[in-house]
């Protein structure tokens, strides 16, 4: 059991994907630099609209198209920047008809624009390419597209580019910071598949001896949450009543799995309720709710999330906790459309701030289970999952090269939350932290000090030492205490300068709360044989020492 749970859980936090998320690379290059940092020829322009058209050839595995990107010019300047990574070719590039002139370097092309660019103008460009994209060696951690077949034969391919990023398959301005407002995704497959992409579906196009699907979406998306399926899919439907009204739930899965499906993915309206209970109405009723199956085991595609756990409870059919809490729910399920209120609603601006994703989404596992088993079993789950922390390097990656931190930013984060709703000791304040975090933050992107800055108003605790303890270093406070007669002695150690927080003990098994910093402090206790003990839901370490 502990080797399966070891290789799923680093399997989830992405620890073998370096060949995708480069999150232990030391010596960053320029091309690093290009994908991670607001380069001066991405920060004049705003995002506003996207219209993807593409067609897809299984048989050849080429994808050729043009993307039209619309934009506000925030500031003069005349070099744009675009992504798109080899081997797909960015063949030319136009704005008004007129073929532009692009200069190559690696994964961005500088495109020079003829006509003077003028603050608050809404101008576009239309950026044509082709070619074999990168197949995903291991989807969705060494990501790109997987052209698989289904059982019956029939082609069954899907993108998966988290970290890779957006332009390992279609061309575009690859950095989070900047979502597009809304989008068009024209997908032309062959007769007898289906496209199911982001949003809802606007209209379908009957070609000789091809398909063409519309999608549009309504809300902002980051680039790695767009999405291409593509299958021999089956569709059902239900209509779910949330807090904002009606919601269109769609799952399409391949045919011979339809009545499989309509009874495992009952998971799905429960993770709803559960979710918009604790984090506040689902961000994307506009574009809808899909689960859609795919080959590899999933991702948090916006409005469009994939599935591919085998139709079983747990992670593969196995308990990521190891405490059993773990197999009452399907893990992808739950775990990806999470994400639709971190990650999708809530997007860091830098990918060194995935925790922002990670975190409160592992996190939100335990939180499924409160909603429907009760505390304790949201308590053991997250517990649990302590085994998988690593302590390696830090949860926070570098800035501006496109680099992760540690897997850590999974548990260890979903810890470090469970840590924090133990110090803040209410739970109806704890929700409505969070929900008002989704509301705040709602369609943006942000930062870790914001984030940071935001929960320490909203539970009214110092907790600069919290996060730079548990996000910027890799050490676990030691809660250090020794008795002498009938007085308690105690303080933390092993931490970070200012490291404060608010501790609840157990003296007797009676609960006391006590506020131990790097200094000893002292209370009285009933005896000098008085048991004493720290509460586990704080992620800390304790240690008696010894007269």
């Amino acid at each position: 059991m502990k080797s399966i749970f070891t290789f799923a859980i680093c399997c989830l936090a992405f620890t073998i994907s370096h060949a995708q998320l480069l999150h232990k690379k030391k010596n960053f290059t320029r091309q690093d630099t290009l994908r991670g940092s607001i380069t001066p020829e991405r920060e004049w322009w705003d995002l506003s609209y996207y219209h993807l058209d593409i067609k897809v050839e299984p048989e050849t595995k080429t994808i050729s198209g043009k993307n039209t990107i619309q934009y506000k010019v925030l500031q003069p300047y005349q070099v744009m920047q675009i992504d798109l990574q080899p081997p797909l070719e960015l063949t030319k590039v136009t704005q008004n008809g007129e073929q532009l002139n692009i200069k190559h370097d690696g994964n961005a092309h500088f495109v020079t624009l003829k006509n003077t660019q003028k603050i608050g103008e809404v101008n576009s460009v239309v950026a044509y390419y082709e070619g074999q994209p990168r197949e995903a060696v291991r989807a969705p951690w060494d990501g790109g597209i997987s052209w698989k077949k289904d059982k019956n034969g029939n082609h069954f391919i899907a993108s998966s580019c988290q970290g890779l990023g957006a332009s390992v398959w279609w061309p575009n301005k690859d950095h989070m910071y900047d979502e597009v407002d809304s989008m068009l995704i024209s997908v032309e497959v062959p007769k007898g598949l289906t496209d199911v992409s982001n949003g809802r579906l606007r209209s379908v196009e009957e070609h000789k001896n091809t398909t063409t699907f519309n999608w549009f979406v309504n809300n902002p998306i980051n680039n790695y949450g767009v999405n291409i399926n593509i299958g021999d899919y089956a569709n059902f439907s239900e209509v779910y009543e949330g807090e904002k009204g009606d919601l269109d739930m769609n799952y399409y899965i391949l045919n011979y799995n339809l009545d499989k499906a309509k009874t495992h993915f009952t998971d799905a309206p429960k993770m709803m309720k559960a979710f918009e209970h604790w984090f506040g109405p689902y961000p994307f009723y506009e574009d809808s709710f899909k689960l859609v199956e795919v080959p590899y085991l999933g991702m948090e595609h916006q409005s469009s999330v994939t599935y591919g756990n085998q139709y079983l409870k747990g992670y593969l059919g196995n308990d990521l906790s190891g405490t059993g809490w773990g197999l009452k729910f399907d893990f992808i399920i739950i775990h990806e459309a999470g994400h639709e209120w971190f990650a999708n609603n809530i997007t860091n601006v830098d990918i060194a701030d995935m925790w922002i994703h990670e975190s409160f989404t592992a996190y939100s596992e335990s939180l499924f289970l409160d909603y429907y088993y009760g505390k304790q079993a949201a308590s053991e789950y997250v517990i649990g999952t302590r085994g998988s922390i690593q302590n390696d390097r830090p949860i926070i990656g570098h800035y501006n090269v496109n680099n992760e931190g540690s897997g850590d930013m999974y548990y260890k984060g979903a810890n470090m939350l469970h840590t924090l709703r133990t110090m803040v000791n209410d739970d109806e304040k704890w929700r409505q932290i969070l929900r008002t975090l989704n509301k705040k933050f709602y369609h943006q992107t942000v930062t870790t000090q914001q984030i940071e800055n935001f929960l320490a108003e909203e539970t009214g605790l110092d907790l600069t030492g919290f996060f730079n303890q548990y996000l910027r270093t890799t050490i676990i406070p030691v809660f250090e205490y020794k008795i002498e007669n009938k007085t308690l002695k105690f303080r933390f150690s092993n931490t970070v300068e200012h490291f404060k927080i608010p501790l609840l003990i157990n003296i007797d098994e009676k609960e006391h709360w006590i506020n131990p910093t790097n200094e000893w402090k002292s209370i009285k206790i009933p005896s000098a044989n008085s048991s004493i003990s720290v509460n586990n839901n704080f992620y800390i370490k304790s240690l008696q020492i010894k007269s």
